[in-house]
């Protein structure tokens, strides 16, 4: 039998009581938050920011537009496409951007010289001398005299003369006779005149129907510019004034092949729908010389529109066109 020293026993009484620490000894309870969770407010949905104004263009100065080509601009301003090409340094005509800024009027070159206004010198006072109090109102009636006393000697007759003129009565006023009655009498009503017809232009220059036809349809702006005149594919189209043909071509969308014509006083007429353009730009034309054929280039059926415009504005051509239209 093996003999156990204390040595050995010690040791052996202390491994056991290591494992049994180790068998007893437990796991650190969890924790757990127990606090009441607090609610994650919802996102708020966009706001709809508001749309940028649009920005204004400034004094003789255009902002390009979609749809906008250098031509309708030129059109809608009574100018030259080609000037206005030349103020703006556009080599090609067609390249403009929505946005861009345009000079729609001539440079101004005169500078207006503005001088200083001298105003007049200090007001000088001078007080009156006494000569001067002296002579004022000489020779009228603002020269005032005191009344003069007059001494009388003593006696009867005196005493009996200023008696007299003390006993005399005051002059009583006369009164007013009483203003005669007056019936009041009402004026009759006048007839009102008719209304004047419109009055001409006098500005105007001579016009005549640049086509023979029908009128389909009348002036009425932002619908139509100008009037429709009925016709047939190549009836002849004129020119309405004396003028310079200030552009041709099929640049303005809606007026197919269309001819502008530039007159005195800013005054501008447009042929559209044409089928066959007879005249070049910069050519001169002379009323009633025939500078197209009547078509239906981007119309639904042979037309003639025509417009007359000042200073780029749609005008009613009624007022400018003879009233015995040729049929």
């Amino acid at each position: 039998m093996t003999r156990i020293t204390g040595w050995t026993l010690a040791c052996a009484v202390l491994a056991a009581a290591a494992l049994a620490g180790c068998a007893t000894r437990r796991a650190p309870a969890p924790v757990v938050d127990r606090t009441p969770a607090r609610a994650v407010p919802a996102p708020k949905p966009p706001v709809a920011q508001p749309a940028p104004a649009a920005q204004a263009a400034p004094e003789g100065q255009y902002l390009v537009k979609r749809g906008d080509t250098l031509y309708s601009i030129a059109l809608e301003h009574g100018v030259d496409y080609r000037e206005l090409a030349q103020w703006n340094n556009l080599e090609d005509p067609t390249r403009i951007r929505v946005g861009q800024s345009l000079r729609i009027r001539s440079p101004e070159r005169a500078a207006v010289q503005v001088g200083s206004v001298r105003g007049a010198g200090p007001v000088e006072s001078r007080p009156l001398d006494a000569a001067a109090l002296a002579r004022q109102g000489q020779g009228d009636a603002s020269a005032k005299t005191a009344p003069k006393a007059l001494r009388l000697p003593y006696s009867r007759e005196n005493l009996a003369l200023l008696s007299k003129d003390e006993a005399k009565p005051e002059a009583q006023p006369v009164a007013a006779a009483p203003a005669a009655t007056v019936a009041r009498v009402e004026p009759k009503p006048e007839a009102r005149p008719a209304p004047a017809p419109a009055e001409r232009d006098p500005d105007a220059i001579e016009f005549v129907w640049p086509a023979r036809g029908k009128l389909l349809a009348p002036f009425s702006e932002p619908n139509s510019k100008g009037v429709d005149i009925a016709g047939r594919v190549g009836d002849p189209v004129i020119a309405a004034a004396p003028g310079r043909v200030m552009y041709t071509g099929t640049g303005i969308r809606g007026y197919g092949k269309l001819i502008v014509i530039k007159h005195d006083n800013g005054f501008n007429s447009v042929y559209a729908h044409n089928r066959e353009i007879l005249v070049k730009e910069g050519q001169s034309v002379a009323r009633g010389q025939r500078i197209a054929e009547l078509g239906d280039t981007d119309s639904d059926a042979p037309k003639l529109h025509f417009e007359i415009r000042k200073s780029g504005k749609p005008v009613d051509p009624l007022r400018y066109l003879p009233a015995d239209k040729p049929s």
